[in-house]
């Protein structure tokens, strides 16, 4: 199975925190293909900027590297990618999550997320 992370369930495997939940942990280590979209660095590296995720600061520098040694592979941004997320009817604005939800559609893939609000796109979420 492959499997794309968000942005915060990437940064916990990173760090080993409590906060990915024993499920979660356990299809990133059983899957076949972990992906990171490279709207989750450009979330990181926005929100490292503006001073509103101080603790990636560190690891952003590195990222790539840290997510290759994870095992983990990149998911580049597609025109189709770009397409959908852009013409989503919703009234979410997050541009980093319209992305994200996006490619969990285009690609049919799981999205493991700790966001319920993902629920509500015709995705598969797995978290809990």
């Amino acid at each position: 199975m492959r499997v794309l992370l968000d942005t915060h369930a990437l940064f916990w495997w990173l760090i080993d925190a409590p906060q990915l939940t024993p499920m979660a942990r356990q299809t990133i280590v059983e899957a076949d293909m972990v992906l990171i979209s490279a709207a989750s660095m450009w979330e990181v590296a926005t929100k490292v900027r503006l001073g509103k995720w101080p603790e990636m600061a560190a690891l952003l520098p590195d990222c790539e590297n840290w997510v290759s040694q994870s095992g983990f592979e990149s998911l580049p941004i597609s025109f189709a990618h770009a397409r959908l997320a852009g013409e989503m009817d919703i009234p979410h604005r997050d541009p980093f999550d319209r992305m994200l939800i996006a490619q969990s559609k285009i690609e049919a893939m799981p999205l493991i997320s700790n966001e319920a609000l993902f629920d509500d796109f015709e995705i598969t979420r797995i978290w809990s």
